[in-house]
């Protein structure tokens, strides 16, 4: 599918590789718009079953079983960025598939990662490739220390991660990580970290939310507040960065790019953390704030449609609700200008998302 092909009509199927939380909202999005959902996951618990029209069980393997999905699909597109490269590389011979699947491919390579950006002209922490011990002593002593030692491939909400804060314990952190396919990075002393969710269309046209403010805790998203505390001129470096992002990779879709954001003589700039090929958990603010949400914006993106329109019409907190915070909402009445999201996971557990509750403040 190309700019030049005519738009899905309603009443055609999109393809969702991925049957999480954000493939259920994925759905629910294009069902609003007449569209319909096919889900593909491995075995487990998907919510996203539950909202789609249709949905396929089976491994990233099973040849046989995606052939029959793609088959049902008129585009599809995925929910996560750990889908394997050559899952989409089968897709794409039957089906169209975007994002396309060299966004997939260099955003599941850290250093891949690393290299684009800074190709692109845009900073990044310090890193170094660690393919034995001995490199990585040799790398951790050029870049400095504190830094963390992160798996190439794999890792997201502070999985694949161990911090190195001095010489002392960089064999620990060697052993704990595998000892295989690791990447050095440098600290960034950072005074606070945003992220921008922006799209980009099959026509080219793209499209960015504004910038949310984000605390983590134990490596996972806790809160998304926007607007964020920057200068104009910062998120206008930040808009510019992620739409080269976007231009360089022809991609289309919605992408979330987080930054750190370093202050310096009374100025500040920013240092691009990563970028997720796909709809992201800083974005879940839109449903509620914005007149189009992420996740009808990325539908509108592989349909075919127009953008709609990034606006947000107040200012907005979201809250992760992680394990057990999910416990109660049931008996909660709903304070005013709260929106509560439940993802209709089976079971919590610490560090799970199971749902988020978005708090909608004034007008801008």
């Amino acid at each position: 599918m190309t700019a030049e092909q005519p738009a899905l009509p309603t009443g055609a199927t999109i393809g969702i590789l991925g049957g999480g939380q954000l493939g259920r909202m994925l759905a629910l999005a294009a069902a609003r718009l007449g569209l319909k959902c096919h889900i593909y996951a491995p075995a487990g618990d998907n919510p996203a079953f539950d909202v789609a029209a249709a949905h396929t069980e089976g491994a990233w393997s099973d040849a046989v079983a995606l052939a029959r999905f793609a088959a049902c699909c008129d585009v599809v597109t995925y929910e996560f960025e750990n889908v394997p490269h050559a899952t989409i590389a089968a897709i794409e011979h039957a089906c169209p598939a975007f994002p396309p699947g060299r966004a997939l491919e260099t955003a599941q390579d850290r250093l891949a990662e690393k290299r684009f950006l800074n190709a692109l002209g845009i900073a990044t922490a310090p890193f170094a490739v660690a393919a034995t011990a001995d490199q990585l002593a040799v790398e951790a002593a050029r870049i400095g220390f504190a830094g963390i030692l992160k798996t190439r491939r794999l890792g997201y909400d502070g999985k694949g991660q161990a911090p190195i804060a001095s010489a002392a314990n960089l064999g620990a952190a060697w052993a704990a990580m595998g000892g295989k396919n690791l990447i050095y990075e440098g600290f960034v002393a950072f005074a606070r970290e945003v992220s921008m969710v922006a799209a980009r269309g099959r026509d080219g046209r793209m499209a960015a939310y504004d910038i949310g403010e984000n605390v983590h805790r134990a490596g996972i998203l806790a809160t998304t507040t926007v607007p964020a505390t920057i200068a104009p001129a910062t998120a206008a470096a930040a808009r510019a960065m992620t739409l080269a992002i976007l231009k360089a990779l022809d991609y289309v879709g919605v992408i979330g790019v987080e930054f750190f954001v370093v202050e310096e003589a009374g100025s500040e700039r920013l240092v691009v953390n990563e970028f997720a090929p796909r709809v992201h958990n800083s974005g879940h603010w839109t449903i509620d704030a914005c007149a189009c949400s992420q996740f009808e914006q990325h539908i509108r993106a592989v349909a075919g449609w127009p953008l709609g329109n990034p606006s947000r019409h107040c200012d907005a907190v979201m809250e992760n609700l992680i394990g057990s915070d999910i416990e109660g909402w049931q008996a909660r009445p709903p304070a005013p200008g709260e929106c509560l999201h439940i993802y209709g996971k089976a079971k919590a557990r610490p560090g799970r998302k199971m749902g988020h509750v978005t708090r909608l403040g004034a007008c801008p």
